[in-house]
C-alpha cells in the first residue's frame, strides 16, 4: 500500500483528489473507518482512494462533501479526475465535446458515446479489457452531464440499424439501451434518427465520423481507428464530411420513423418487460 504521504498532490488530480481527501478527513479527527461509517461505505475504500488505488464516483464525492462539510469541493473535483481517466488521445476530443454547441455524429457500431447506458458503456468498454474499467465507465457517465446544462448542445445522431441490432451486453442490457435511446429522443436538443439496412450501399461506408461547431473557433471532425482518435479543422475535410452526413440524415429514417423502429427492435429482439 502506498503511503498517502509520499504522494504528491501536484503529480495528478486523482492524487491530489486523495491528498485533500486525507487532508480533510484528519482535520477532523476521523480515522478511515469512522469516516466510511459517516458515508455508508468502507474504511478500505476511503484508504483506497486516499492512496490513489481506487478512482472515486461523483456519488462518493457527493457523499464526501456531506460528511466532511466541505461545501462541495469533492464534487467540484471529480469532473477533473474522472476526465484524467479517459485515455489520452481521447481527453482533448471530451473537452472540444464540453464546449461544442452542435453536434452532428453518424454511428456504424455502437450507440454514441453521450447516449449510453451505464451497463452498455461496460460492455463496450470491457473489450478493450482495461485496467480499470469502472474508472472508464465513471468517466464516460460523466462526459453525460454536458447533456443535463440548461442550454445543451445541439446534437443530431445518426445510427446504423446494426446498432440497434448487435446485442450488446444481452438482453437487458440492450433493452435498457434502446429504451434510453427513446427517452433521448423527447428531448428537443436530441435528434436520433436510424439508418435502416434497405438503404444499402451510403455515404459513409467507412465508418463512423463526428462533427462538431462551436461559437468562436473553426468546425472539427472527429474520427477514430482501433488504438486512436483523429481530429482536424481542415476545411475541405470539414465540408466533406457535412456533405456526407447531410446524404446519411437524408436517406436515414424520420426522427418519428426511427422511434417506432427503436421501439419494434427493443419488443422484437430483446422482449417487452411489459
Amino acid at each position: 500500500m502506498a503511503n498517502i504521504q509520499s504522494l504528491d498532490p501536484n503529480a495528478s488530480p486523482l492524487s491530489y483528489y486523495g491528498w485533500e481527501l486525507r487532508r480533510h478527513r484528519e482535520a477532523l479527527g476521523l480515522k478511515q473507518g469512522q469516516l466510511g461509517s459517516l458515508m455508508y461505505c468502507t474504511g478500505s475504500l476511503i484508504g483506497q482512494i486516499e492512496t490513489t488505488k481506487k478512482v472515486p464516483t461523483r456519488d462518493f464525492s457527493e457523499r464526501a462533501d456531506v460528511a466532511l462539510k466541505t461545501d462541495g469541493t469533492f464534487s467540484r473535483l471529480i469532473g477533473l479526475v474522472l476526465h484524467s481517466q479517459l485515455p489520452s488521445w481521447f481527453q482533448p476530443y471530451a473537452q472540444m465535446e464540453a464546449c461544442a454547441e452542435y453536434i452532428s455524429t453518424y454511428q456504424a457500431q455502437v450507440v454514441y458515446g453521450l447516449l449510453q447506458t451505464p451497463e452498455y458503456a461496460r460492455a463496450v468498454l470491457a473489450t478493450g479489457r482495461p485496467a480499470d474499467l469502472e474508472a472508464l465507465v465513471s468517466a464516460r457517465m460523466e462526459r453525460q452531464r454536458i447533456l443535463e446544462r440548461e442550454k445543451p448542445p445541439l446534437a443530431c445522431v445518426v445510427l446504423d440499424e446494426a446498432v440497434l441490432r448487435r446485442p450488446i451486453g444481452g438482453r437487458d442490457v440492450m433493452r435498457g439501451q434502446l429504451q434510453r435511446l427513446l427517452d433521448a429522443s423527447d428531448h428537443r436538443w436530441m435528434q436520433i434518427q436510424v439508418l435502416p439496412f434497405g438503404v444499402g450501399e451510403h455515404a459513409s461506408l467507412a465508418g463512423s465520423f463526428t462533427s462538431m461547431r462551436f461559437e468562436d473557433d473553426p468546425d472539427i471532425v472527429y474520427t477514430e481507428d482501433v488504438i486512436s482518435g483523429h481530429a482536424t479543422a481542415n476545411p475541405d475535410t470539414v465540408r466533406e464530411a457535412a456533405l456526407r452526413y447531410a446524404n446519411l440524415q437524408a436517406a436515414a429514417l424520420s426522427v418519428e420513423d426511427s422511434a417506432a423502429l427503436i421501439d419494434r427492435v427493443m419488443k422484437e429482439c430483446y422482449g417487452d418487460p411489459s
